[in-house]
């Protein structure tokens, strides 16, 4: 996670600051600058994005639990998972890049929960089951 850097002229206005959120198999990459507290996903509003309320408010929590809802907005580039993996992913990431903008942060995301990887992920499929864990159904006769 960098501090303060720019991006190429046209994307971003001004210095931002840096979060990468994963959850399940979604990537998240949150660019968090000066603003009035959008939040876009691959281009599009978080809330047009996503398609549920649920997840839009899951992504803009951290930005509320700090008190910045309205003084920073978001950019996330999101790749790989389903929606609510991507919603965890930029979640993290936006937690991530708060942190770096004030050190201060840090205590108030870590007792909210919103600094701690969900490392749960799909068990893959074992040899002779029909999932992971699901066997076929036993017959006696």
């Amino acid at each position: 996670m960098s501090a303060t850097t720019t991006l190429s002229p046209g994307q971003i206005p001004g210095p931002y600051y840096y979060g990468l959120g994963r959850r399940k198999c979604a990537i998240a990459q949150v660019r968090l600058f000066a603003g009035d507290g959008q939040v876009i996903v691959n281009g599009k509003p978080a809330r047009d994005y996503f398609g549920r309320e649920t997840l839009d408010v899951m992504v803009h929590q951290p930005l509320l639990a700090a008190g910045s809802g309205t003084s920073y907005n978001a950019h996330a580039k999101v790749i790989g998972g389903g929606t609510t993996g991507q919603a965890g992913a930029v979640r993290l990431g936006i937690a991530r890049a708060l942190v770096v903008a004030d050190e201060a942060n840090r205590t108030l995301m870590r007792a909210r929960g919103f600094l701690t990887r969900d490392a749960r992920v799909k068990e893959r499929k074992k040899p002779g089951l029909r999932r992971a864990r699901r066997a076929k159904q036993f017959t006696k006769r």
